[in-house]
């Protein structure tokens, strides 16, 4: 064989090299921001549409989303898990998302049906729920960020042990909440401070705060204390000076120790997280980098299938299930997470 005979088969190996690693599943699993631009060139516009359109009718619909995304992507990466309905180990079936609100979950439902119409099958549900997510933040007055599309929707929930490690509102201690969104992959305090931050929109019930208001050891504990014996099911806003506006408000309420959650408060009293706190109260534009810098952190958290999964023809269930009506619950009120 001559050298340019030799040349060519080279050339010819790596041509077909290159095809296969373009076509292999650890390829396919890569994540990127025009992932569907061929696939599906309308699908930010259907998802921004719509989620302006329903947040026109109910604002509370953009912390309904952030709690959800979080209580996906948390556990073991966005895979739209949390979806999945039915069976005795649904994730919604487990403590840390029975209040997960259901209008949320039906508009990204929604939101599928018409991107599907569109488009066919193409985009899961994973992916509508992130592009959604940030929409909402965007509508309601925050950041925007580039999310990272092509992820797969799982085939099966979380298990209860990864679902048991979301945070919940009575932890008090900051440095348990470092370690643990460390072991995701967010490994600055600033992370946590940040996502914290979605608690800048939402409300929550007197139960979930509980723990803070039986203490009446400030008088902003002592107030909610009041209400709540007033009201047990009053909605309490998670942000007591713009409950409605994604802003810096937030912050600014801890600096003034009128955190809802114990574990809002304990994020103005630790030596760590204080400052941080601080600098989001004075500076809402470092509070914005660093919350759209936190959400495609979270965005990328590892999936422990390695994105193995399907696109579903409902967010509700797998493609394998059989159709069932699966009835949601027309209730009201929802908590914020950690």
């Amino acid at each position: 064989m001559g050298a340019a005979s030799r040349r060519l088969a080279v050339l010819e190996l790596v041509s077909i090299v290159a095809v296969l690693l373009i076509s292999s599943p650890a390829a396919a699993a890569e994540l990127s921001v025009d992932f569907h631009a061929a696939s599906c060139p309308q699908l930010e516009s259907i998802v921004r549409s719509s989620v302006q359109a329903a947040l026109q009718q109910e604002i509370a619909l953009a912390a309904g989303l952030l709690r959800i995304f979080f209580h996906d992507c948390f556990p073991q990466g966005c895979d739209a898990s949390v979806y999945l309905r039915g069976g005795s180990n649904s994730e919604q079936g487990m403590g840390p998302n029975l209040t997960l609100q259901p209008r949320a979950l039906q508009l990204v439902e929604d939101i599928r049906a018409k991107v599907h119409a569109a488009c066919g099958p193409t985009v899961s549900c994973a992916d509508i729920s992130a592009l959604a997510t940030r929409d909402a933040v965007v509508v309601s007055g925050g950041p925007s960020y580039a999310v990272p599309l092509g992820q797969k929707d799982s085939l099966a929930p979380a298990s209860l042990d990864l679902v048991g490690d979301l945070p919940g509102p009575g932890t008090s201690r900051v440095q348990d909440l470092i370690d643990l969104f460390a072991s995701r992959g967010l490994r600055d305090a600033a992370d946590l401070v940040a996502l914290s931050g979605g608690h800048t929109v939402g409300r929550t019930r007197c139960a979930f705060f509980d723990d803070r208001a039986r203490r009446q050891d400030d008088t902003f504990s002592k107030k909610l204390a009041l209400n709540c014996t007033k009201d047990p099911n009053r909605l309490q806003n998670l942000d007591v000076i713009t409950p409605d506006a994604f802003d810096n408000a937030y912050y600014i309420a801890l600096t003034h120790n009128q955190g809802v959650f114990t574990s809002d408060m304990a994020l103005i009293k630790d030596r760590i997280t204080a400052p941080i706190v601080r600098q989001f109260a004075t500076d809402k534009a470092a509070f914005f980098t660093q919350f759209a810098k936190s959400m495609v952190k979270l965005s990328n958290v590892p999936r422990t299938d390695r994105n193995v999964g399907e696109i579903r023809r409902s967010c509700f269930r797998t493609n394998s299930q059989s159709l069932v009506d699966f009835a949601t619950s027309d209730e009201e009120g929802f908590a914020a997470s950690a």
